[in-house]
């Protein structure tokens, strides 16, 4: 019997997953992302991750092979680990990823993946049609994208194609993104940003009431919407988020021609009314092509770890032609 696993390494949790050759799981575990000191304490927690699924599957780590990783990102491809993660402390320079996961399951069959692009082998690998043409959306701590065009998932030859959340959506580059550039997507609509966008707004128009809390230290995205339909500031940083959110998703359409696209992500995932509605009603007045289906992810949370086991069943493709089905 041969086994397969799926890691994701996010900015705030690492998931792995043990499978059986047909893709069935038969273990899984879940651990907080180290904030360093180093990189290579976020590698230890990703192989102990790693361990702690093939223990609950109660296998030995060498019978795996072959794994998959959806990684935050930017990427160094060549030597297979992250570099200057935006959304991990600055004191983590480099994270080494598929030679230390290589070395633990004895296989050189590592597939690393921005996890957006994860995101999209996972949908596609479960959707009903396996879609030639689709794009995965997510809307979270970050925001990109995985794309699959004509059959072929998108990587580029870094592997940071889909950092569509670095488009420039405000020409007039009112916030800085984590990134250090300015009027970027992510730097308005993901979860990290959304506080500072609402003091933004309420500092242009200091007579609209609210009853966020503005100045607290524990202020985040998840009280703006909280306050939706109560709250005047609330109701209106939604808004400008739904007008943020459809002109990116529009260039994502012009940009990939997809059928389908799926959104992801904690923001999107715990408030699709909020968040991807006005998506769908802003986006089919703004596109000149074809407007796609927009829809939510059905694989929730795991889309990332689910995706990343496809890849390490399919040889990276994420086809399941590749496994006859």
């Amino acid at each position: 019997m041969v086994y397969y696993a799926g890691v994701d390494l996010g900015a705030t949790n690492v998931r792995a997953v043990v499978a059986e050759a047909d893709g069935a799981r038969i273990g899984a575990t879940r651990r907080s992302t180290p904030r360093g000191p180093t990189g290579i304490d976020v590698t230890e927690g990703v192989l102990r991750t790693l361990r702690g699924a093939c223990a609950d599957a109660g296998i030995d780590p060498e019978r795996i092979v072959a794994a998959g990783i959806g990684s935050i990102g930017p990427f160094d491809l060549a030597e297979g680990a992250v570099i200057d993660p935006a959304n991990l402390p600055d004191s983590i320079d480099r994270i080494p990823l598929t030679g230390p996961i290589s070395e633990l399951i004895g296989s050189d069959d590592v597939f690393l993946h921005n996890d957006t692009t994860a995101g999209v082998i996972g949908e596609r690998f479960h959707a009903d049609r396996n879609p030639d043409d689709m794009v995965y959306v997510t809307i979270s701590s970050g925001i990109g994208a995985g794309v699959c065009c004509d059959g072929d998932i998108l990587s580029g030859w870094d592997g940071n194609a889909g950092e569509v959340g670095h488009y420039v959506v405000d020409p007039r580059g009112r916030l800085t993104c984590g990134c250090g550039h300015e009027g970027h997507w992510e730097a308005y609509c993901s979860g990290n940003a959304i506080p500072d966008y609402a003091r933004l707004l309420a500092e242009d128009d200091p007579t609209i009431s609210t009853a966020l809390p503005l100045e607290g230290p524990d202020f985040t995205a998840k009280d703006v919407f909280d306050l939706a339909g109560e709250d005047e500031l609330a109701d209106y940083v939604i808004d400008q988020l739904a007008h943020w959110n459809a002109i990116g998703v529009t260039n994502v359409i012009h940009a990939f021609a997809p059928l389908v696209v799926s959104v992801g992500g904690a923001v999107a995932l715990h408030n699709e009314e909020l968040v991807v509605d006005p998506i769908r009603e802003r986006v089919s007045e703004m596109v000149m092509t074809n407007v796609p289906e927009i829809r939510v992810t059905d694989q929730g949370d795991d889309v990332v770890v689910e995706g990343a086991l496809a890849s390490a069943l399919t040889g990276g493709t994420g086809n399941r032609r590749r496994l006859g089905k």
